[in-house]
């Protein structure tokens, strides 16, 4: 789990690191949330100065903002101001307004809306929500320990090819077999956890779009946004992928430098800190800022960009490419579904939890990678970090 949007990532990295090895250090659960806090406000900052220069430089007029919690507020707005119609998109409209509910209104989003001059939408910005996180980062290593865990049933298959005298191609092997040494090399992969005897990929962990902005406009002008980033030195294009089909849009990672002089500023400016008073951070402590909690920053950090017309966006929020169900499609396309990446997630889930909960101690990781867990589990551990009791009907 290497967040490229988080200015501590390296420390992120390190902890994340530790914990899927069950080895957990004094101190760590208040430094997540120091790191939480921090990066969190940063990568806020950062979008919001970041939109307001790319927007300003292609609508040639002024927006005003408006935080969102649920995706009905987006497609709210959608329908009720429109840049432009068509068959299709009054198709659209009427469909949502018909049966909004059946749009996923309810799915939470921690955004920002950008709004013209006509309440119509030209941006937004929104930082990926943890659970997001912990499912991304289940399915990346996923896959990169599917592909270990299929080396290594490789070589024992090899091995058996030998002891027999064949060549590999030729050597028949029935499916119980199969199974039994896939099953034998996850519980190896299980042991190199719990060992600390594994080396991560870091490059397959990586997840660069924790920080993400969407920019609405037409073609023309979204062209001139090329010009516009390769002019300004705070800002460097790590990757581009167009993608083309059901969902349309390009979508550019960059890579930004953040203004520590203005963010510490902003912070203590509105009594910002003051949101965080219910971390289990002393109030003394918020109260100096972040300058203290900026030992080992990153001077820049990543946000997705991604560049759409009015059309697509319609139809990524209404129609045929609708967000939740690209995420839902994204669930249940998994080559390897064993309990070592549903582990992952449950582990960065609680991670998290430990970092937005009013708790900054905690005495022992109750996630392993190597263990077997239902989500109630996990759900008991995170009511804990909250001082909440657990549902029960038998006293």
């Amino acid at each position: 789990m290497y967040l490229t949007s988080c200015i501590h990532r390296e420390q992120l990295f390190d902890i994340a690191e530790r914990w899927f090895c069950g080895r957990m250090e004094p101190g760590d659960a208040l430094r997540l949330t120091e790191i939480l806090i921090c990066d969190g406000f940063v990568i806020r900052e950062t979008l919001q100065g970041l939109a307001s220069r790319l927007i300003d430089s292609i609508s040639g007029g002024p927006f005003r903002e408006r935080r969102i919690h649920y995706k009905g507020e987006l497609r709210d707005a959608l329908c009720q101001n429109p840049h432009e119609t068509s068959p299709r998109l009054q198709d659209l409209f009427t469909q949502y307004r018909t049966n909004p509910d059946f749009f996923y209104r309810e799915s939470p989003i921690n955004g920002v809306m950008c709004l013209d001059e006509r309440d119509r939408l030209v941006g937004l910005y929104r930082i990926k929500r943890p659970t997001r996180i912990a499912e991304k980062a289940n399915r990346y290593i996923a896959n990169w320990i599917f592909r270990i865990v299929r080396e290594k049933a490789q070589e024992k298959a090899e091995e058996r090819a030998r002891q027999s005298g064949v060549p590999l191609v030729s050597l028949f092997t029935p499916e119980k077999e199969m199974v039994r040494e896939f099953i034998e090399a996850e519980k190896a992969i299980s042991r190199s956890f719990s060992e600390g005897a594994i080396a991560f990929d870091r490059t397959a962990l990586t997840i660069n779009d924790v920080g993400g902005m969407k920019i609405i406009a037409d073609v023309e002008r979204l062209s001139r946004l090329d010009t516009v980033l390769s002019s300004d030195p705070s800002i460097g294009l790590v990757d581009r992928e167009h993608h083309a089909g059901d969902y349309n849009a390009t979508s550019l990672i960059l890579h930004v430098a953040w203004d520590r002089e203005r963010v510490c500023r902003r912070y203590l400016e509105g009594s910002n800190w003051e949101k965080y008073t219910n971390r289990g951070v002393p109030e003394e402590k918020l109260r100096q800022g972040l300058a203290p909690v900026l030992e080992g920053a990153a001077p820049t950090l990543c946000i997705e960009l991604i560049l759409s017309t009015f059309p697509d966006m319609v139809e990524s929020e209404l129609g045929s490419s609708i967000h939740e169900e690209r995420i839902v499609a994204q669930r249940d396309d998994r080559t390897y579904k064993g309990y070592i990446p549903t582990n992952v997630e449950f582990l960065i889930d609680y991670l998290f939890a430990v970092g937005f909960s009013p708790v900054v101690e905690i005495d022992r990781l109750p996630i392993k990678l190597w263990g077997r867990y239902l989500p109630d589990t996990l759900l008991s551990y995170i009511r804990q970090l909250y001082h909440l009791p657990d549902y029960d009907l038998i006293y």
